[in-house]
């Protein structure tokens, strides 16, 4: 007989929540059995569920995970499906390269409008304590 999961199990070994797990059901990405109120997931189910996950972390999105996970296919060494997910991988790179640089030059613009906040007011200060000294 092959391995079944309840959604407690998967829950625990996956650290997500039995919402996002019949989230996951709803939008038909896993497709458990019944037995009167309880879903018991196959093998299958359980790989497409580390995949999802992978997936997110990696920050694709619930369509580009369906995407390649649908493109299994061992009878080709999965080629398109290896493909199209450095494809994705690629593009994701690239946008967080992006938004890398872009928070660089952000960090820097904080760090001259804090310098030079910094050197007003200290020039502020430096003319208050000599107009202090001169009215004692």
């Amino acid at each position: 007989m092959s391995a079944r999961y309840t959604i407690s199990e998967l829950v625990k070994e996956f650290g997500t929540t039995s919402r996002t797990i019949r989230f996951y059901e709803e939008k038909g990405l896993l497709s458990p059995q019944r037995e009167g109120q309880h879903r018991l997931y196959s093998a299958a189910d359980r790989t497409r569920l580390k995949l999802i996950l992978r997936g997110k972390r990696i920050g694709l999105s619930l369509e580009e995970s369906r995407e390649i996970i649908d493109m299994y296919d061992p009878l080709s060494n999965n080629r398109q499906q290896l493909e199209r997910l450095l494809e994705k991988v690629a593009q994701r790179r690239a946008l967080l390269q992006q938004q890398r640089s872009d928070i660089d030059a952000t960090l820097a613009d904080l760090a001259e409008v804090e310098s030079k906040a910094k050197q007003v007011l200290a020039s502020h200060d430096a003319t208050n304590q000599q107009g202090a000294k001169h009215a004692q």
